[in-house]
């Protein structure tokens, strides 16, 4: 090549780059506006540094289709919005930056929010209200592909997730990679979304515990395949529906399982203070861990859901019960839930745990439970309470407590049936201390 092709190939290629320099220049330009809409161009848009909207009212960011952001740094999120309203974005595609590999990053401690913890986010929304985030592809994000802290009137629809997350520094998973809604938020929505290839939890919400909970949301109509740790979470909220949404291959890969933080992964989890909630017409496949976790949940609905694992106990490492009650937050007591037409399938361990009160467990199927044949099988180990040695065993299992002491009392367990392993000598149990009498057991159908 000639000295002066060499010169021509370099002018080339700086025109190309400030090209796209101003392809950049002049979207921010028009966000300046702060409302109306702002067109995307077609195909793609290199991002140097956040692109934020703050102060807005009434603006619409907008794509054709085949417009693409690509995030090209490292800082809070790909579009930051903050203290705004009414702002829409619609219908293009978001890249993160998660290549090159080797991004880890550890689980916030205890007082730090995910929106200031975690970096490299796709959308982050924080103190705005009436967002709208519909029509968009988002891919290889570092941290969350949605963020939402401390907003009100938030929707996010048809939103596509895939191949996003991150690790810690043991390479298990952060809880990264999903559609996070945290901090008190408010009257917000996600639905019709397809979440595929996530390292962490898929779509959840999270709060501090001294921050005001999730309040008025639902997540419907989502679907979750391949999810490392949780699919739904319900973390510290109010009035929260999570309905008919489906998938599978929960807590998997296996190797990426949080198990330095004991995060079994779950269908469908709860965390922190949770009432007033259902969980209702849900359906998962394949899950490596519990299908529906209640920890923290009353005052609330179970019903209709299914789970359903086809393999035997070994393709499960972290296989546990179907579901599950646990009372690790001090300010909740384990009642009022009613756990009504699920079903359960080919768990490792067994159907229902139960503790606490004024609970309604009717007409469930726990079907193939006890695929660990528990506490038969020398190869897993069942004795997890020397004092319980039937807890892992039993398909329904009325408990003294879990984290806190809750005696299992008031309840009514009819009309259950029960298949599986061992079922013919341990379908309904009742731990040590638990009395019989002070619970309704009546109408359930046992087989081995």
């Amino acid at each position: 090549m000639t000295r002066g092709h060499r010169i021509a190939v370099v002018l080339l290629a700086v025109g190309i780059f400030c090209a796209g320099c101003r392809k950049e220049s002049k979207l921010r330009s028009a966000l300046e506006a702060k409302s109306g809409v702002v067109e995307l161009p077609s195909g793609d848009t290199d991002l140097s540094r956040p692109l934020v909207i703050e102060g807005a009212d009434g603006l619409t960011l907008r794509g054709d289709g085949r417009s693409r952001l690509r995030m090209k740094f490292d800082g809070r999120a790909a579009v930051l919005i903050l203290r705004s309203k009414n702002v829409k974005l619609e219908n293009f595609a978001l890249e993160g930056n998660r290549e090159p590999a080797g991004r880890r990053i550890a689980l916030p401690p205890s007082d730090q929010p995910m929106a200031r913890w975690n970096p490299n986010n796709g959308i982050l929304v924080e103190d705005s209200q009436g967002i709208t985030i519909s029509k968009l592809s988002v891919r290889n994000v570092v941290s969350y592909a949605v963020l939402v802290s401390k907003c009100k009137q938030v929707v996010v629809d048809q939103v596509a997730v895939g191949d996003s997350g991150s690790v810690d520094e043991k390479g298990f998973n952060n809880a990264t990679g999903g559609i996070l809604i945290e901090e008190g938020t408010e009257q917000f929505a996600v639905r019709n979304c397809k979440l595929r290839n996530i390292r962490g939890n898929g779509i959840w919400t999270h709060s501090l515990y001294g921050s005001p909970r999730n309040r008025d949301g639902e997540f419907v109509g989502n679907e979750l395949n391949y999810i490392g740790r949780d699919a739904l979470q319900a973390g510290h909220a109010v009035g929260l529906e999570i309905q008919a949404n489906h998938g599978g291959f929960i807590g998997f890969p296996a190797e990426i399982v949080d198990v330095m933080h004991g995060a079994v992964p779950v269908a469908i989890d709860t965390a922190g203070n949770v009432e007033g909630s259902a969980y209702v017409g849900n359906s998962f496949e394949e899950v490596n861990g519990k299908c529906i976790d209640l920890d923290g949940f009353h005052d609330g609905v179970v019903q209709g859901n299914e789970c359903a694992n086809r393999r035997d106990a070994k393709a499960y490492p972290y296989g546990h019960y179907g579901i599950v009650l646990n009372n690790s937050n001090p300010d909740m007591q384990s009642k009022n839930i009613r756990i009504v037409s699920n079903t359960m399938t080919g768990f490792r361990f067994g159907g229902l745990f139960l503790i606490g009160q004024d609970h309604v467990a009717r007409g469930n199927i726990f079907r193939n439970v006890n695929t660990a044949h528990c506490n038969d099988n020398p190869a897993i180990g069942c004795l997890y309470k020397k004092d319980e040695p039937d807890l892992l065993r039993s398909g329904i299992y009325l408990g003294k407590g879990a984290e806190r002491p809750a005696p299992a009392a008031r309840n009514v367990v009819e009309n259950n049936t029960v298949q599986g392993y061992g079922m013919s000598k341990y379908c309904i149990v009742f731990a040590p201390g638990v009395k019989r009498e002070a619970n309704t057991v009546r109408g359930n159908k046992c087989e081995e």
